[in-house]
């Protein structure tokens, strides 16, 4: 049975493996999603993570799809209590921006697609805009939850010092309080997370849920150097940016190495690296078939020696 783990200092209890909800609509149709959704469920997962933005920045999609798939599959289960639902506000097209009118125009909205009456944790996606004050986005937050709309609050992509600051407000005013930061973050994308963010993270104890935890793809070993691999992901800025780097090659060579004596999958290693990783709580990654989740969750059960942990963060230096 999968460990629930207390997710900061909230009282919300999540696995380790959190399903991440971007393909759902994208590479995943709506039954495809279903069967994922419900094979997740199954193997012991609770924690699924979208947001009211996705998928809409590739060809087709529109803002939303996702968190619809998601409510249409808690209405046809009737298993809401069953499942943490994250889901993040800043980056949907009509709501772009953190002012607090667009947080309480968007989450209503989000609740309306998900057919449910709360929010477990709402992340704030994107902090683009800091002329904002901290001040107005934390009451805004803290107004959701007193009405019981949002059960915990979190943010995503933002600074150090605005993270900082915001728990500093919180604290003084005795309103709602981040408990966890969703950064990106993986064993090819280090750079942004180890330092000043983790500092926040340890100091102020909150949750860390990496996004990207196999880098779009490319830690499973499908995007090598000079491979053409025809998957949406297969694009610079996607899995496709890391197939040409020294880094890349080094870490795939890594992971392979360890995978082969270990007799597991390349993304098992790459996801148990990540999830022995100081302040890391549970990490996010997508699953478009459901013959992709036994890898992800093998990674609950793996647990890497000092000398493998110590190969794959060289490797990734």
């Amino acid at each position: 049975m999968t460990e629930l783990r207390t997710l900061g200092s909230s009282d919300i209890l999540v696995s380790p493996l959190c399903l991440g909800g971007n393909v759902f609509g994208w590479t995943a149709e709506k039954t495809q999603s279903f069967a994922v959704l419900d094979a997740y469920l199954a193997g012991g997962g609770n924690f699924i993570d979208t947001a009211d933005s996705y998928m809409n920045y590739f060809a087709g999609n529109e803002p939303g799809q996702s968190e619809s798939i998601i409510g249409d599959w808690l209405a046809a289960h009737r298993n809401r209590d069953d499942v943490v639902v994250a889901t993040k506000v800043g980056d949907h097209p009509e709501y772009m921006g953190l002012a607090p009118a667009n947080i309480k125009a968007a989450a209503e909205e989000s609740l309306r697609r998900l057919r449910t009456d709360h929010i477990d944790l709402y992340y704030t996606h994107f902090d683009r805009d800091e002329s904002i004050p901290v001040d107005e986005i934390i009451t805004a937050l803290d107004d959701l939850v007193k009405a019981g709309k949002v059960r915990a609050i979190a943010a995503s992509n933002i600074s150090p010092e605005r993270l900082s600051a915001s728990l500093a407000f919180s604290d003084r005013e005795g309103l709602a309080r981040y408990v966890a930061l969703q950064p990106h973050y993986n064993l090819v994308s280090r750079d942004m997370y180890e330092g000043a963010r983790r500092e926040v993270v340890q100091r102020e104890g909150l949750a860390c849920v990496p996004y990207f935890a196999l880098a779009s793809g490319f830690l499973t070993g499908k995007y090598r150097p000079g491979k053409s691999t025809e998957n949406v992901r297969n694009v610079p800025g996607l899995a496709g940016g890391y197939a040409d780097t020294e880094r890349g090659v080094k870490v795939l060579d890594a992971l392979e190495q360890i995978a082969t004596a270990r007799g597991v999958e390349m993304a098992t290693v790459a996801l148990a690296w990540l999830a022995q990783q100081p302040t890391v709580t549970a990490l996010i990654t997508s699953a478009r078939t459901v013959d992709q989740l036994p890898a992800l969750f093998a990674a609950q059960d793996l647990r890497l020696s000092d000398t493998e942990l110590r190969t794959l963060t060289t490797a990734s230096s």
